[in-house]
């Protein structure tokens, strides 16, 4: 059986018919038994990014709301459907700070999965990691799911003061490429 962190704990009947018979079918699927309708769980798509100022300090929030409310973390969230992920991280970063960035510059680091808990459910994610080159020290505010940012110099930047397991990880490749962790 799926246990309580697994997306599909919480859902019992087929979306398609209403059926109770909708049985665990392998790890990432539910199947029901009465109209065949296989449902699988697949990561959702979500975006980090890393700014950098010519100053080489990088763009810090503070979450506004939980999990880890409080707590440092990097500008990003969850693609909607039919957008790009350059689309999305621009409008993540647009929403999140003011800042208007375009596809273009965007360079892609790399991806993560991660586990993400939302409304009750754990959701599982991978995370698309991108590095965002800004000029000068724009004034930025904290909005829609970020209370505050601010800009920190590299070597001021405290991994460990970041809520998201995902993004310490991140932010820990992002500084050192090298190390394969």
């Amino acid at each position: 059986m799926f246990d309580e962190t697994h997306p599909f704990y919480r859902f019992h009947y087929c979306p398609l018919c209403g059926s109770n018979r909708f049985v665990e079918h392998g790890p990432q699927a539910r199947h029901c038994e009465d109209c065949g309708f296989t449902y699988y769980t697949n990561p959702r798509g979500a975006t980090v990014a890393v700014i950098v100022n010519d100053q080489g300090e990088i763009l810090c929030g503070r979450r506004a709301h939980n999990p880890a409310k409080g707590t440092r973390d990097m500008v990003g969230g969850f693609l909607d459907l039919d957008e790009t992920a350059e689309e999305g991280m621009c409008r993540e970063i647009r929403e999140e700070t003011g800042l208007e960035v375009k596809p273009e510059n965007l360079r892609y680091l790399f991806s993560l999965p991660n586990r993400y808990p939302y409304s009750g459910i754990m959701c599982r994610t991978i995370d698309l990691f991108f590095e965002v080159r800004v000029e000068g020290h724009p004034q930025v505010g904290g909005l829609d799911d970020i209370s505050s940012l601010e800009w920190v110099p590299l070597e001021d930047l405290n991994i460990d003061e970041f809520g998201l397991a995902s993004v310490r990880t991140g932010l820990a490749k992002y500084l050192n490429p090298s190390n394969p962790s």
